[in-house]
Order: C-alpha cells, then sequence, then structure tokens
C-alpha cells in the first residue's frame, strides 16, 4: 500500500479550505482519510497552516511520501514556529 500525504478539500465554492491527510495513493482525493495531520486556509491573509509535526513523522517512517503541495507547506510552517 502506498501512503501519501495530500490535501484534501474542504469548505465551500469560491471558499476553499484543505485539510492535510495521510491517506493510500490510490483513493479519491476527497476518499476516506486514515489520519488529520493538519490543515490550510489560503483564504485569510497571512495563509493559515497548521501541521502536527508529530503525526507527520509518525506517517513519514511507516513509508508515506508527501505531495509537492504538502511539502513546501510543512516546510512553511516549520519555519513559522
Amino acid at each position: 500500500m502506498a501512503l501519501k500525504l495530500r490535501l484534501t478539500r474542504m469548505g465551500s465554492k469560491k471558499r476553499p479550505f484543505y485539510r492535510i491527510v495521510a491517506m493510500n495513493s490510490a483513493t479519491r482525493r476527497d476518499g476516506r482519510a486514515l489520519e488529520y495531520v493538519g490543515y490550510y486556509n489560503p483564504m485569510v491573509e497571512p495563509a493559515d497552516i497548521k501541521v502536527d509535526m508529530d503525526k507527520v513523522k509518525k506517517w513519514v517512517d511507516r513509508g508515506a511520501k508527501p505531495s509537492g503541495t504538502v511539502n513546501s507547506l510543512i516546510k512553511k510552517a516549520t519555519q513559522a514556529e
């Protein structure tokens, strides 16, 4: 099973809100997630990013690979701390 850390879209039309989730790579974008590890809200200034680094580390240790966007969000979240 190939695991990924990626975004799933929430919110309403024209008001996106994203959750950072761990899921099987074959699962559809808004499908059932194995675990929620954070969120990203691009609609506020500055963008609101919250990532639970303990959960991210746990999933990366299990073999999950973050998507490109999630990888950049993790870097921004660690710089902001």
